[in-house]
């Protein structure tokens, strides 16, 4: 497949999932640990021919990813299992806003998350070597599980969604699981294996329609969804009591996926050049969106761990 193009010419930017493997292309030197540079010759483009501009993010989460994964994917289990065990024992402890029926679809989607994290730990330093279908396989679920979620928590604004378990809202909950596969689903197109170690989020043109409907998917429901529900929130009183009450803590989701949304977007007005690309954008961006992504990666530990502390209280 063809490599992901990136700013300068080059494979584009890296996240936590584009670390399966030696996932650097030409940014990193698997013998080297050295950071990247873009050297001072003629083929520079003309923004970068002042100074070489050096990008310490391959190194640098090529040490961090495997242990942060691990200890995440520890914790998640750790915390998302004493969820479960509290929704077995104290089923009438759950009501609005942190309904049995909502906190258990979210203790679902939290464990499919967390269940990638230990291949994808192995994979950053060992290579992924399972072929396009596993790596595609990945991308979906993790697409669908981050979008259940939002789906889930955008539901859950609503009092009444949640309040029994019964044949209404048993279908809603298959409709938001099978609608957020079928938005996950493009996710699985636009990813795919290079350099045959390397299983990257994005194989395909930044402007190719897949990858633009890709994203469009994650900034409504990790940017525009977030923003939107907040500001129903202030203005629809009912929704504002809703927080008062604790129905803010599901909403802990998305606040911390709404930076990897914010990132996705910088990164296509960059690599679209819509933005200018400098030396500082090279040497700081891909730093800046694998940091957000991390951050999104913790909802999987954070997220039970907040229900469960709210259940208690």
């Amino acid at each position: 497949p063809p490599q992901t193009p990136g700013i300068l010419e080059t494979q584009g930017s890296l996240d936590l999932l584009d670390l399966v493997g030696n996932l650097s292309s030409s940014y990193y030197d698997p013998g080297s640990d050295s950071d990247d540079t873009y050297p001072d010759d003629d083929a520079t483009p003309p923004d970068y021919d002042a100074t070489p501009c050096h990008n310490p993010f391959c190194p640098l989460f090529q040490r961090v990813a495997p242990p942060f994964l691990a200890a995440t994917c520890a914790a998640a289990a750790l915390v998302t299992g004493a969820l479960l065990v509290a929704l077995a024992k104290r089923p009438q402890g759950w009501p609005w806003p942190q309904s049995r029926a909502l906190v258990a679809q979210l203790a679902l989607g939290s464990a499919l998350f967390a269940a990638l994290l230990p291949a994808l730990a192995a994979g950053v330093g060992r290579g992924w070597h399972l072929g396009t279908g596993p790596c595609r396989l990945t991308h979906l679920l993790w697409h669908w599980s981050v979008f259940a979620q939002a789906l889930l928590v955008a539901s859950g604004a609503f009092h009444t969604a949640w309040a029994r378990w019964d044949p209404r809202s048993r279908r809603l909950a298959v409709a938001l699981w099978a609608v957020a596969l079928l938005l996950a689903t493009p996710a699985a197109l636009v990813s795919g294996v290079a350099a045959g170690t390397s299983c990257v989020r994005r194989s395909v043109d930044i402007l190719a329609p897949a990858y633009l409907l890709h994203l469009s998917l994650c900034l409504c429901l990790l940017l525009l969804l977030p923003a939107g529900l907040l500001l129903a929130a202030l203005a629809v009183p009912r929704l504002r009591a809703g927080w008062a009450a604790g129905a803010g803590l599901c909403w802990l989701f998305l606040g911390l996926w709404a930076p990897y949304g914010a990132g996705l977007a910088g990164e296509f007005l960059l690599q679209a050049r819509l933005l200018e690309p400098t030396c500082s954008s090279f040497e700081h961006f891909d730093l800046a969106l694998g940091l957000s992504e991390g951050l999104g990666v913790l909802h999987c530990g954070l997220g039970p761990l907040a229900l469960l502390l709210a259940w208690h209280c």
